[in-house]
């Protein structure tokens, strides 16, 4: 296990990581434990509690000794080694074990001069020898502030016969961000440097694209599988870079698919990814997100619920990137089977490819909690929570499409969830309920909808034109809930067999009153009762689309106030158009439809629509259709 500190849904990140982790620092890191080292061995004062993910990632200093200053921290172990006091520091050549000194800490000043009299004849250093230059900060004034460390990862490729698309927006803009730039690495599957560049982001809050076949073109690369790290500088309001991920086919073939940001902390373990099929193969994109190797057997699969890990016999180098074929490693597993991912903390949520009758599809792992358990007070909601935490999903039109749902554990300590199925046509009327009982952690459900719906209503039922569902906990049998409630969706076209698939996880929605963190805010605490949701354009012959869905724990407003915004790619706003949906119901929206030919010209490819809403929390799913039997599906990201 890597010994990092990254997130925690009650802290939010952990800056100190994000500041030793950036690939530039990693560099200055190891520079810096170079130049000591020649000194002697070094001896490390540790102030604010970060030697140990200090060591972690910049495992080549020769440690003497860590010292602290609060007489409670003493005998700790940080890093491998057992603290002690700082009245104990060596002295120096005259009579110490050391030649330098390394003040674990940043904005130091003080902290170095706290030790500077106890020592002599010896280096003094601190993490202020490893800042980031000044022009890729965003706060000057507070180096460990979360704007300077706008960071993400990218699963990106052009290999001669699959693309990538990142789009995203300006979204800072609208918090008052003047001038927002993006500095750019991409690694290849190798973990070597490719290319690096600066990029302006529109001067409002204008739409941003990253084609991979240009970026190939324009440094003239050989066909690459790798990740691309974006660093966002100028920013304000939001610390993380999201993005929306087209993976499609440049060499005529059918495959199209999407996927959402890749969240920037490396967590423990992931869970989420399905086995294969019978006739699938299913390939799990291992990319190191650190400069330091991961070792063998650090990384593991695992069936979930089978406590029986089988560990990755292979080195995965500084920023490289791994193709692992799942069914190598555990063979004999198959659909509707789960697979726990154990990262150890070494990589990023990490994007996983299914490949069926030449058709490909990408989506990702998401983070299981370590830090949850049983919360009880989920059984015991106030009535004005209604049904409390909701876990909504779109039907699509049900004559063309298959919807199929697999409740997906998401917690290390989570061993039942008790499940219904709450069915909803467009008008938000309820068209059906199906208990799924309390479900054990290894269960191997997977409910195609067609079995709650009927099979022979394709054309006439209340879902024929779609709607959604949402999964909510019923106790009538016992079971437990955390409220980190996640689950797989897996769309199918029944003409082409062409498939989609999302994940994402419970929240509480469209209620006044609160409980712990629900309903969230994009921006702000609790209650979260507005949206602001990003749906991009189509291009290249394909057409955008969305299911904007309106959630409700409990009465809300009968009838949605939403509104769709055009913006161009240099962010001015084109045209609008009002909507309305009905509370518990949905609406698929096709910009198409409510824009004129000229406006979406002008919006251009990297123009989009912006879903604003002050009077309620809508939920959505978008993707792109190709006409030709080919779509691509995943969640949307708000801002």
């Amino acid at each position: 296990m890597l010994d990092i500190e990254t997130f925690d849904n009650l802290r939010g990140g952990n800056v100190v990581y994000k500041a030793l982790a950036h690939p530039l620092a990693a560099q200055m890191l190891a520079q810096l434990a170079q130049r000591l080292n020649v000194a002697g061995r070094v001896a490390i004062y540790d102030p604010d509690g970060i030697a140990g993910p200090l060591l972690a990632l910049s495992p080549g200093l020769d440690v003497e000794g860590i010292y602290v200053h609060d007489s409670l921290a003493v005998g700790q172990l940080r890093g491998g080694h057992v603290t002690r006091a700082l009245t104990e520091l060596p002295q120096g050549p005259g009579g110490a074990r050391i030649g330098s000194v390394l003040v674990a800490a940043f904005d130091a000043a003080n902290a170095v001069a706290r030790v500077n009299s106890l020592v002599s004849g010896v280096a003094l250093a601190s993490l202020d020898g490893v800042k980031l230059p000044s022009n890729r900060i965003t706060n000057p004034k507070r180096y460990l502030d979360a704007v300077n460390f706008a960071t993400n990862f990218v699963f990106f490729r052009d290999d001669g016969r699959l693309g990538t698309r990142l789009t995203t927006a300006n979204y800072w803009a609208g918090y008052g961000a003047e001038a927002v730039k993006f500095f750019l690495t991409l690694y290849d599957a190798a973990g070597l440097v490719l290319a690096e560049w600066q990029e302006a982001a529109p001067g409002q809050a204008g739409g941003f694209v990253i084609d991979s076949g240009e970026i190939r073109a324009r440094f003239n690369l050989p066909a690459f599988t790798g990740q691309l790290f974006l660093h966002a500088v100028g920013v304000a309001g939001h610390d993380v870079v999201k993005y929306a991920l087209d993976t499609f086919s440049t060499d005529n073939g059918a495959s199209l698919s999407c996927t959402h940001d890749a969240n920037a902390w490396p967590s423990e373990r992931f869970a989420g990814l399905p086995a294969p099929a019978v006739d699938e193969r299913v390939v799990l994109w291992v990319q190191n997100s650190h400069a330091v190797p991961i070792p063998p057997g650090a990384v593991s699969l695992d069936r979930m619920g089978a406590e029986s890990p089988v560990p990755l016999d292979v080195e995965v180098p500084a920023f490289a990137t791994l193709a692992v074929d799942v069914a190598s490693v555990l063979p004999g597993l198959h659909w509707p089977a789960q697979i726990e991912v154990r990262a150890g903390r070494h990589i990023v949520r990490p994007r996983y490819e299914v490949t069926r009758n030449e058709r490909t599809r990408i989506a990702h792992v998401n983070v299981e909690r370590g830090d949850l358990h049983a919360d009880p007070g989920i059984k015991a909601l106030s009535p004005a929570l209604g049904r409390g935490f909701l876990l909504p999903f779109p039907v699509l039109p049900r004559q063309k499409f298959r919807t199929i749902v697999q409740p997906t554990p998401m917690a290390l300590a989570e061993q039942n969830t008790p499940l219904r199925l709450d069915v909803f046509a467009q008008s938000g009327a309820l068209a059906a309920q199906h208990y799924l009982g309390v479900l054990p952690r290894d269960h191997a459900v997977a409910l195609d909808l067609d079995e709650v719906l009927g099979a022979d209503e394709l054309e006439s039922g209340a879902l024929a034109e779609g709607g959604h569902a949402e999964l909510v906990y019923d106790f009538r049998e016992g079971g437990d809930a955390n409220g980190w409630l996640h689950a797989l969706f897996r769309y199918e076209q029944r003409e082409s067999g062409h498939v989609a698939e999302s994940s994402f996880g419970a929240h509480i929605f469209n209620t006044l009153m609160t409980y712990k963190s629900e309903p969230q805010s994009y921006n702000g605490p609790p209650p979260g009762l507005t949206t602001r949701l990003f749906l991009k354009l189509g291009g290249s012959g394909r057409e955008s689309f969305c299911v904007l869905i309106y959630p409700a724990s409990a009465k809300w407003h009968d009838i949605s106030s939403t509104k769709l915004q055009l913006f161009s790619a240099q962010g001015v706003m084109l045209a609008e158009h009002a909507l309305r949906i009905a509370c518990s119901g949905s609406v698929i929206v096709t910009p198409s439809r409510h824009f004129s030919p000229s406006q979406l010209r002008d919006a251009g490819e990297a123009g989009y629509v912006l879903i604003r809403d002050t009077t309620c929390r809508l939920f959505g799913f978008h993707g792109v259709d190709d006409h030709a039997g080919g779509f691509s599906f995943d969640h949307m990201f708000g801002f």
